[in-house]
């Protein structure tokens, strides 16, 4: 009995996790006369790729009327998801990266009560500073900019990533450090050569956990990206419900496009993730 209930707490677990992802794919795969349709079906009679290629360049017909491509403005934004998501990881993970250091081996007044505060704000809802946030992006001119999102992404993120790094300097034995200090070798030296490559999985966890956060940001860029100069996926994928018709398949393809890069990043980086996030778990 215990058996069965694992198992069926795994199918269920499985079913939770990517039952929308199959669904959104079979939709996807809908002709748009059977969208609409009666009756359940787990996959449509007529499969086929017009969503798709309406995302990627071709001409449609819907309801009649010829309907254009959506890629010019589905190309832009995905660059757009891609520029503020790198961008917004590398300067956290290298901020984090020297920033955790210095809480873990560096001396200075109130640096305890400095990172519980950082990391306190990990709690504070994004809507309670995004008025006064956009009136600082607005006097310092960073709206629909890629510094300015990439900006708010790191504020967002940084406190995560400083807390996940500083466990795994902690787990990491000063004595490696102390024997370069003998060797002649300056702090910064020390860290770049030595205790970096050591601290790797741990980097590559926070990079893979800024990554996919920047990657499914909706509020900060349906606010702050008002135009497609900076407009991302998640923001632009919803515009394709007009007033009188939802397409569904349109949408639904489109965002089985949108997940690919995080998937990917997650299973050929996985082993990284897992080493990341347990470092530190058994200090």
């Amino acid at each position: 009995m215990r058996r069965l209930g694992y198992l069926f707490a795994v199918a269920a677990l499985i079913l939770w996790s990517v039952g929308p992802i199959y669904w959104s794919f079979v939709t996807s795969l809908t002709p748009p006369n059977a969208l609409v349709g009666t009756g359940l079906r787990f996959w449509p009679e007529a499969a086929t790729l017009e969503h798709y290629g309406k995302l990627f360049g071709a001409a449609s017909i819907s309801q009649g009327n010829q309907v254009q491509s959506v890629w010019p403005q589905f190309s832009r934004a995905l660059a757009n998801s891609i520029v503020t998501s790198l961008a917004a990881t590398l300067v956290t993970v290298i901020v984090a990266a020297f920033g955790a250091w210095a809480f873990v081996r560096l001396r200075f007044p109130g640096r305890d009560a400095l990172f519980v505060i950082i990391v306190a704000t990990l709690g504070v809802p994004a809507y309670t500073v995004m008025i006064p946030l956009y009136r600082i992006m607005i006097g310092a001119g960073l709206v629909d900019t890629y510094v300015g999102v990439t900006l708010i992404y790191v504020s967002a993120f940084l406190p995560l990533a400083l807390w996940l790094m500083r466990s795994v300097y902690q787990a990491m034995p000063l004595s490696l450090e102390e024997a370069a200090w003998l060797d002649g070798a300056s702090k910064l030296h020390t860290l770049v050569r030595i205790v970096l490559p050591l601290a790797g999985p741990g980097l590559v966890a926070t990079a893979i956990l800024t990554f996919l956060s920047a990657w499914g940001q909706f509020m900060v860029p349906l606010v702050f990206s008002p135009t497609l100069s900076t407009k991302p996926l998640t923001v632009l994928i919803p515009e394709f419900v007009t007033r009188n018709y939802v397409d569904y398949g349109l949408m639904n393809a489109a965002g089985i496009v949108a997940i690919v890069p995080p998937v990917l990043l997650v299973i050929f980086l996985n082993r990284f993730l897992v080493q990341g996030l347990m470092a530190g778990a058994s200090k």
